[in-house]
């Protein structure tokens, strides 16, 4: 009896898995043990990088070249802006045409516009606003004080003051007659 052979294709398919298993068993043990490093002998695997070499002239990544200039476009106008809000007679100067015309509204020639019902609605606002104005002053400033003459407005307080009979609460006085009725119990029992 002759010892069994494999057919070519099995062969074959053992080979490829053995193959793979192999490759597996080569990437784990180089994940395992990072401290081994990388060997390589491949003549394609070395070459010199002109970017990182001492004698390279200093460049900047886009990245960080496109934030520089926003950051320096940002600054320009808070330097602008700043100069606008210290320097108020400097004035706006602008050359743009549209800017430029005739305001038909607000010349001397042109008729008083306002209507009553917005003229009634205006005196309106006013008041409310004075009168907002007044409360937030209340408000802020307490030390101020409130000062009053209406008669109506000054009374006395019958119940807290000192002359006033003691009162007691519904609840207390609930407790105060269950004591009673316990005590007057007790003393039918003892007698």
């Amino acid at each position: 009896s002759a010892p069994e052979t494999e057919a070519f294709e099995d062969a074959e398919e053992c080979a490829r898995v053995l193959a793979d298993a192999m490759s597996l068993k080569k990437s784990a043990v180089d994940y395992m043990h990072p401290e081994v490093g990388v060997t390589a002998a491949d003549g394609a695997c070395f070459g010199r990088n002109y970017f990182n070499r001492y004698s390279a002239p200093e460049t900047e990544e886009d990245e960080f070249a496109d934030e520089r200039a926003e950051i320096l476009e940002e600054a320009a106008a808070l330097k602008k802006s700043a100069v606008d809000y210290m320097h108020p007679e400097v004035g706006v100067t602008a050359t743009d045409a549209t800017l430029f015309g005739r305001n038909y509204f607000n010349r001397y020639s042109a008729p008083e516009t306002e209507e009553d019902e917005f003229a009634d609605e205006r005196a309106e606002i006013m008041e409310e606003a004075a009168a907002l104005k007044k409360l937030a002053t209340d408000f802020m400033h307490p030390e101020v004080g409130v000062t009053a003459t209406d008669a109506t407005l000054f009374g006395r307080n019958y119940f807290n003051r000192y002359s006033a009979p003691e009162t007691e609460d519904i609840e207390d006085a609930e407790e105060h007659a269950c004591v009673l009725a316990d005590a007057m119990a007790l003393k039918k029992s003892a007698a």
